[in-house]
């Protein structure tokens, strides 16, 4: 009985053990930090509802998605027993219903239901649902880091939201393509600016398996983005602190370049906004470029002390020389947790 006690107790131990080995294994050090400019295209898993909307019919505004049940948020992957994945073979499934009742299997915090629904006809006899509806988004952003030993990524530090909602897009495949900007909408006070560019569909460079709130992850399939460049250590949180730091962005052609910022605010991990910390922007050719930070910058790497530190998320409305930035250490376990 004792030696089935002590054996117990060293299965238990080994067991702890290979935890630790296992969290320290997922544990990423040092990252290349890169900031160049890809092209982000990625699909969902159906057809999301981001709003309701009244239909005008002959006999007054209805939403027979809102009546049946459907909420803001829902993810509609199969109607009248039939996948969709996309709004246009939505559509086509409601015409064909014509005014027939059908059947919507939903997705809803991780939960299935069904619930039926009769369309109705708008005042040009179209039958609708009342929903609007996203499948996919396409758009610039930024690659914060790669973690070379595995072509791992992060990149934007924000999740990819429906403009209109800020709902979360249940996004969870798609790629990154090579990118080029173009040109620089510079950003003023109430007007966020945006970069312009153009990603090559014949240039595939990564893979997105992933859409989060703290930005989106995959694995690269082209180093020719970070190849001859250097890792380097990642800062625990506690290591971060005001004062001058610098951040890595491709705001023309296809060149990084390296910009003077200040961290002027570090805000506490468990901050309701997932805010890291706020930066300014010194840099005066940055300031000249584009006004400071501007939309299509989100992922920008920010350096300290030879280390990386965070991403750029978003800018100030009202002040486009400041913005907000996630520490890289909530990144990486937003990735690692993946």
């Amino acid at each position: 009985m004792h030696q089935n006690k002590a054996k117990m107790r060293w299965l238990s131990l080994l067991l702890v053990l290979a935890m630790l080995v296992s969290a320290q294994a997922a544990t990423v050090s040092s990252v290349i930090p890169i900031g160049h400019a890809v092209g982000i295209q990625m699909r969902a898993e159906g057809v999301l509802v981001v709003r309701l909307d009244e239909v005008q019919t002959a006999d007054g505004a209805r939403c027979p998605a809102k009546e049946a049940g459907v909420a803001e948020g829902d993810l509609i992957v199969r109607v009248g027993g039939a996948a969709v994945a996309s709004n246009d073979a939505l559509q086509r499934q409601v015409a064909q219903a014509g005014g027939r009742s059908i059947a919507l299997e939903l997705l809803r915090d991780g939960a299935r239901r069904t619930v039926t629904v009769t369309p109705c006809a708008d005042r040009d006899g179209v039958h609708r649902l009342g929903v609007l509806a996203r499948d996919s988004m396409a758009g610039i952003g930024t690659l914060t880091y790669v973690d070379p030993a595995t072509g791992a990524y992060g990149s934007l530090g924000h999740g990819i939201c429906d403009s209109e909602t800020g709902v979360l897009l249940p996004l969870r495949e798609g790629e990154l393509r090579y990118a080029v900007v173009g040109s620089v909408q510079r950003g003023a006070v109430g007007e966020p600016g945006a970069l312009q560019g153009d990603h090559a569909a014949d240039r595939p460079v990564g893979i997105v398996r992933e859409n989060t709130e703290s930005g989106i992850f995959g694995t690269l399939t082209d180093d020719t983005l970070y190849a001859g460049l250097e890792a380097v250590p990642v800062a625990d949180t506690a290591e971060i602190h005001t004062g001058e730091a610098a951040i890595l962005a491709n705001v023309a052609g296809d060149a990084v370049r390296r910009y003077s910022v200040q961290v002027v605010k570090i805000y506490p991990p468990e901050d309701t906004y997932g805010r890291g910390m706020m930066l300014r922007v010194t840099d005066q050719a940055l300031l000249d470029q584009t006004g400071g930070i501007v939309q299509g910058m989100s992922g920008s790497p920010v350096l300290q002390d030879g280390k990386i530190i965070g991403a750029v998320t978003h800018v100030l409305v009202n002040d486009p020389t400041c913005g907000y930035a996630i520490t890289i250490e909530r990144m990486l376990e937003e990735m690692t947790n993946g």
